[in-house]
């Protein structure tokens, strides 16, 4: 095993029931999720730097992790897996009616 630092991160009870189920949908440990994705957003600071740009009206981006089992899209404040999502992606809270339904195709 490969030396590790213990860390704590203190998570909103949100953020840590996500984390909770992402970890057993991809059947990993939520130390291994969060690691990932700290790791992914540290080699992709553009990511952040995007997102903190973009705030209403914009389709979604899909994130592609060469470590991750799936793809990743940003919804919201949080990403979310492709993996078993439909390929069509609702998003209610859209403010433009004609932009409620963005296809999402994971390559």
């Amino acid at each position: 095993m490969e030396d590790k630092q213990k860390v704590t991160l203190y998570l909103s009870p949100d953020v840590h029931r996500q984390l909770k189920i992402a970890a057993v949908v991809e059947q990993e440990t939520m130390s291994t999720l969060a690691e990932r994705a700290i790791e992914f957003l540290l080699a992709h600071p553009e990511v952040l730097a995007e997102y903190a740009e973009q705030k209403h009206g914009n389709v979604h981006r899909v994130y592609h992790c060469p470590e991750c089992a799936s793809a990743l899209v940003l919804r919201g404040d949080e990403l979310t897996a492709l993996v078993n999502q439909p390929t069509v992606i609702d998003d209610d809270s859209l403010s433009v009616p004609s932009l409620s339904v963005e296809l999402v195709s994971a390559r």
